[in-house]
């Protein structure tokens, strides 16, 4: 009995602490699609540091993936992260993707993206710009609170929906 316990231990113990599906080049993803062969970039035990560049495809045990979303806190407290390029494949960008990012001080959201989540940058203290692509139709609630350095945000017309922000940030569209 003792045995088969320890085995269960054992065996949960790698499930809980694998928190992705593979690791390519520093960045870890998880699978969204096997179907379609499409990955979110994910967290791991690892913190991500200076600059990332996310690439539009990875290739895992011969077959190749689209990258097509920034999973829920993938960067979440990555405070040694200084810059990052998102690719054209990516359509959404997570809640607290990017949560409380402090080196972080300009990010690009290409046209591929529709969504931003909930406190995707919240906290992002260091953030003194950020271009919005053309296709973002919905900016989550909270997603530039406590962005400090951040002094405007250029909307485009794309967007529809704008969750509740900070009352001291302007927005121009």
């Amino acid at each position: 009995m003792r045995k088969l316990l320890f085995s269960f231990l054992l065996l949960l113990t790698s499930v809980v602490c694998r928190a992705y599906d593979f690791e390519v080049d520093g960045i870890y993803y998880n699978i969204t699609s096997a179907g379609e062969h499409t990955v979110a970039v994910t967290n791991s035990t690892n913190e991500y540091v200076g600059s990332i560049v996310i690439p539009k495809s990875v290739t895992c045990n011969g077959a190749t993936y689209n990258v097509t979303a920034i999973d829920e806190r993938a960067f979440w407290y990555c405070s040694g992260l200084t810059s990052i390029v998102i690719p054209n494949s990516v359509t959404k960008i997570d809640t607290q993707a990017f949560y409380y990012c402090t080196s972080l001080t300009s990010i690009t959201i290409p046209n591929s993206v529709t969504t931003i989540g909930y406190w995707a940058f919240s906290g992002c203290s260091g953030l003194t710009s950020i271009t919005i692509g053309n296709s973002v139709t919905t900016i989550g609630k909270g997603a530039f609170t406590l962005c400090t350095g951040l002094i405007s945000i250029d909307i485009p017309n794309s967007v529809t929906t704008i969750g509740e922000q900070r009352p001291d940030l302007h927005y121009h569209r």
